[in-house]
């Protein structure tokens, strides 16, 4: 289960695994529920400083949690598959703050919301949360964690692939034919065109449909350049990023910007994200021979538009042609980090963080199920 940066859905995906960690898993089911409207304010503003917030963060934590637990709850009636049958619940949570090392010196730190308790109480499910700060105890980012599950997803022994997933926040994935494996944050994915929107829209439209008001406008290129300089882009990997980089700052910037319409408001911010996404390949080993884009991003057509155009002669194409949904790829993958937690094996990958070691990432809410977990995952038998 996935709640990205944007806040504005709650993704819902049911797989089944087998035991051999090298094996695929099978999609079986797929969905996407809205965040409830009286939620996704609050959290978008508990992601930045403010007032009262050990208050405001304790009871939103409760609320999203039984946000969460009945988009699990609806997901199940409405696929008509039984909560017995479900081994585990692995939630991602709601992520209100990120301070890797570069932002906070020596005691990084990130937080993700959405009460795991609640959640497993509400279900009767085991749930599997909190998956991002061992990580950062042993000196990594906490991010991004995806590369994990895309290595099993993706990966290929005859050509280098990449994945780029392009949420709130765009992350590249980097999968060696020689098995090697990394991946960083590249910068702005959905956020800044999303943050406009809802700006120029008065609230009425949280993203700009298919890219519709973005094809229309035309690049302003001195804004552009400004744009470009952002510290973050030019940092080398590991690094990875969140709100408190591509928020208010930057929006202010481009609504201030002089003599721009609209449109092309978003046309610039749009090319700023593919330029982000193209100038992240300097960082890579290789160069790939295939792209695949999963994420909100994937259903933009002027954005895909873009980079065909910017990363060809690379092959660009979406996680469709490998068997996953472009949008349920992040929900299938925190299914697996969530597989491996419970099974004590490490779910973190120090080439892709920049930690100490590989570690298990995970906190266990016990369910109704747990000692039928311990035997079927771990092979013991109840207390």
């Amino acid at each position: 289960m996935m709640s990205g940066t944007s806040c504005d859905g709650i993704d819902v995906a049911i797989i089944k695994q087998g035991p051999a960690s090298r094996e695929k898993p099978e999609l079986l089911h797929f969905m996407q529920h809205p965040m409830p409207k009286e939620l996704h304010e609050p959290a978008l503003r508990l992601a930045a400083p403010g007032f009262n917030e050990i208050d405001t963060m304790g009871h939103l934590d409760r609320l999203l949690g039984r946000a969460f637990a009945q988009a699990v709850l609806d997901t199940l009636e409405q696929t008509g598959v039984r909560a017995s049958s479900i081994a585990a619940i692995c939630s991602h949570g709601q992520t209100i703050r990120h301070r890797p090392g570069y932002q906070f010196g020596s005691l990084p730190f990130t937080l993700q919301i959405g009460c795991a308790d609640t959640i497993a109480d509400m279900t009767g499910i085991t749930t599997v949360s909190d998956f991002r700060r061992k990580d950062i105890a042993a000196g990594g980012e906490g991010a991004p964690l995806v590369p994990f599950a895309h290595q099993r997803l993706f990966a290929s022994d005859q050509q280098n692939v990449i994945v780029v997933n392009i949420g709130g926040i765009a992350n590249i994935t980097w999968l060696g034919a020689d098995g090697s494996i990394s991946g960083f944050d590249c910068g702005p994915g959905n956020m800044v065109m999303d943050s406009l929107m809802l700006e120029l829209t008065e609230g009425r439209q949280r993203y700009d449909r298919n890219g519709e008001m973005a094809e229309h406008g035309q690049v302003y290129r001195p804004l552009l350049e400004r744009l470009k300089q952002h510290p973050f882009l030019s940092r080398k990997p590991p690094k990875s990023t969140g709100r408190e980089e591509f928020s208010d700052d930057i929006l202010n910037l481009i609504l201030s910007w002089p003599d721009i319409d609209h449109a092309s408001m978003l046309t610039t911010a749009c090319e700023w994200t593919a330029l982000c996404i193209v100038d992240a390949l300097q960082f890579l080993p290789a160069q790939p021979a295939r792209c695949l884009i999963c994420g909100g991003g994937a259903y933009n057509p002027y954005l895909m538009q873009r980079l065909n155009k910017l990363l060809a002669p690379l092959h660009v194409c979406t996680t469709a042609d490998a068997g996953i949904p472009p949008n349920a790829v992040e929900a299938v993958s925190f299914a697996l980090l969530g597989q491996a937690c419970i099974a004590g094996q490490a779910n973190t990958l120090a080439s892709v963080t920049g930690a100490d070691k590989n570690v298990c990432g995970g906190k266990i809410s016990p369910g109704n199920n747990w000692p039928e977990i311990m035997q079927l995952c771990c092979g013991r038998q109840p207390v």
